[in-house]
């Protein structure tokens, strides 16, 4: 049996954010039609989307009728219950499948399946309550992560719990549910693998980005990130052993740390778009969201070949205030900058966007990326972001 998805058949979509949004105008020159589920009527991949249905993830029926509707049926958000993943499986293929997401949406389970399989992760525990809370801080010896085992993204769902007699406090914050909880690890480096597999096999890894993070949230990431000598090579073929140890059909971000005494380490698993991958839209010849598309059709891959180094920042809805919008055309005058805002109402704390920029190096795209970020803000007066542990970049 065939499992290609040619140009011209329906791809159905699990999430409308703005990872969705982006992968529905990436599917559009191919000649694909979108159609999408998600609970947010108003979702940000709404107005580009040839068909939207307004339902719980976790609403099977719903998903089956997705599935109906549609050849292929692909992800941008892991929240999606294993029922609706299942549903779905039933009328059309899912890419990546129901038991991938089974391993990866809780957060507990996927670190117990990344050390049993022999990838390097750092100390951690499990804790289902105040009691071992207290006592997994204790015995990992520091500082911790405590971390809601499902959901949570963009550093919520987690809390730095700096002794056990603070554990009762996180607990009760966190919502007293499962949770995982690591230690802080003394870090030299934050970077991101993003592999793409098709179901015939093929593969393409893209090149490493740098990140860093502020307050738990993505604040810039750069492409291709200076690393180490040796470094590169190493994340890409974790990543790569990551991605077929699972059987993944589509996109795999791996997040990874590399501690000062150099380990690389493994942080989260996506299996979809990622943040830390946005600037593949300027930077590469085949973006991550046309190469999600192309891998769950079973499409050629695409070249992932850096054209010119790119780096982003990300945009909140903090920015808009008393005074007004962001001041765009300010950061629009510095060369190379571009502006994807995602149709999202802003809010504090959301993310509704985020600035690129291009340069002939890693450094100078960089510089012209935070440039270009100073420049949006409107009120001098407000202090800017204060720096903070490394997190989730979603």
């Amino acid at each position: 049996m065939s499992l290609l998805v040619p140009p011209g058949s329906t791809i159905g979509l699990f999430g409308g954010g703005q990872l969705g949004r982006m992968v529905a105008l990436a599917a559009r020159p191919l000649g694909y039609r979108v159609h999408l589920l998600d609970p947010d009527p108003d979702c940000a991949a709404r107005p580009v989307a040839d068909r939207c249905l307004t339902a719980a993830f976790d609403d099977a029926a719903a998903a089956a009728e997705l599935a109906r509707g549609c050849d292929v049926v692909t992800l941008e958000i892991e929240k999606v219950s294993q029922a609706s993943l299942e549903a779905a499986a039933r009328h059309a293929p899912v890419r990546p499948g129901p038991a991938v997401l089974a391993v990866v949406r809780d957060k507990r389970r996927q670190k117990d399946w990344l050390a049993g399989n022999g990838f390097p992760v750092g100390p951690y525990r499990h804790a289902d309550s105040v009691l071992e809370l207290e006592r997994a801080v204790g015995e990992l010896g520091g500082p911790c992560f405590a971390k809601a085992a499902m959901g949570g993204y963009d550093g919520r769902g987690q809390l730095l719990v700096a002794r056990a007699d603070l554990a009762a406090a996180a607990w009760q914050e966190l919502g007293g549910g499962p949770l995982l909880v690591e230690r802080v690890l003394d870090l030299e480096l934050e970077l991101s693998v993003l592999v793409a597999r098709r179901p015939g096999g093929e593969s393409a890894v893209y090149p490493i980005p740098l990140n860093r993070h502020e307050r738990q949230v993505l604040a810039w990431s750069v492409l291709p990130g200076r690393l180490p000598e040796g470094v590169s090579r190493q994340a890409e073929e974790l990543g790569r052993a990551i991605a077929e140890a699972l059987g993944v059909e589509g996109l795999l971000a791996v997040e990874l740390f590399r501690t000062r005494d150099g380990w690389l380490l493994v942080n989260e698993l996506a299996p979809r778009p990622h943040n830390t991958f946005h600037g593949t839209l300027e930077a590469c010849l085949t973006s991550q969201f046309e190469q999600l598309v192309r891998a769950v059709c079973d499409l050629p891959l695409g070249s992932v070949e850096v054209l010119r180094p790119t780096a982003i920042v990300n945009v909140f809805g903090d920015l808009w205030s008393s005074a007004g919008a962001p001041d765009f055309a300010a950061a629009l005058e510095i060369p190379g900058v571009r502006l994807h805002l995602y149709g999202k109402e802003p809010r504090p704390g959301r993310k509704v966007g985020h600035l690129a920029a291009v340069a002939d190096s890693a450094d100078e795209a960089v510089r012209r990326v935070l440039e270009a970020a100073g420049r949006l803000r409107r009120d001098p007066a407000e202090p800017p972001a204060r720096e903070g542990a490394p997190g989730s970049t979603g």
